[in-house]
């Protein structure tokens, strides 16, 4: 009840559903899904243009970040992926996340009147607790060709927070359970897609300083306290130092040695 209530009529919504328009953007539509990213990657392997984007109305295996399950209940969030094919390098993939993580924050302060804070490199969360992630995707590099890059996201909405398992319940909200207020899908999704893409735009022209400037004004882990869980299994402890000119995150562990962290996990340490 408290999650129709916070619904109501998204004419957006249902029209992406009935028609697979989002605009002039195609959309794939889809009640129930595995996950969206796989199926924009096998369309972006197929040819299909670049802004399709892949929707679901919930994802039965959502990937997050380190082969984690994003939880995608039906009706409550944004479970999507668009298709890219910027003008950048193989190399650039985890500044696109970067850029991607700032447009969907832009998006949500637009749409929702929210601020969200963006935890190194892809949590987007508000006052501590995760409301959504990106995860992004190269889908092979073929010389002469643009690169082929999903971006996925997944954004929870609607989502009372009773719905979220008693283990997840201290650590994650939506929008609605945060704000209290409902919030169209559909504007939303608009918003979202196309502030991604014009960060990504920005990233073809040169622009990653720019990107990294307004992205660090919503670091939520610079000068602070956490654990990183390295790939190997070592736990490292010290300080963020935020990301470097690259969007690289460095730790400043308690001896004072300064650590590249390119992968792994990060645990806020708890006030």
């Amino acid at each position: 009840m408290e999650r129709a209530a916070a619904e109501g009529f998204d004419p957006l919504w249902q029209g992406l559903r009935d028609r697979g328009r989002l605009g002039g953007r195609q959309v794939h539509f889809l009640a129930e899904t595995d996950s969206t990213n796989d199926v924009a990657l096998a369309l972006g392997r197929a040819g299909t243009r670049a802004g399709s984007l892949v929707v679901a109305e919930s994802q039965n295996c959502g990937r997050g970040r380190l082969g984690r399950v994003w939880l995608s209940p039906s009706g409550c969030g944004i479970y999507c992926s668009l298709v890219l094919r910027p003008r950048l390098a193989p190399g650039d993939l985890a500044k696109i996340t970067l850029a991607a993580g700032l447009g969907v924050a832009k998006a949500v302060e637009a749409v929702a009147s929210l601020y969200p804070a963006i935890k190194w490199p892809n949590d987007l969360l508000l006052d501590g607790r995760k409301c959504g992630g990106i995860l992004t995707e190269g889908g092979g590099f073929v010389f002469g060709q643009p690169l082929l890059v999903v971006v996925g996201i997944g954004l929870n909405v609607l989502t009372p927070q009773a719905a979220f398992p008693e283990e997840l319940r201290q650590r994650a909200t939506s929008l609605y359970a945060h704000s209290g207020r409902p919030v169209s899908r559909g504007s939303l999704l608009v918003a979202m897609v196309e502030a991604v893409e014009g960060e990504v735009q920005r990233l073809e022209r040169g622009g990653f300083a720019a990107v990294l400037a307004q992205w660090r004004q919503r670091d939520a882990v610079f000068g602070k306290r956490l654990a990183w869980l390295t790939p190997e299994g070592g736990v490292v402890e010290g300080v963020a130092l935020g990301p470097d000119d690259e969007g690289i995150l460095h730790i400043r562990d308690d001896g004072g040695r300064v650590h590249e962290v390119l992968s792994g996990d990060l645990t806020l340490h708890q006030k």
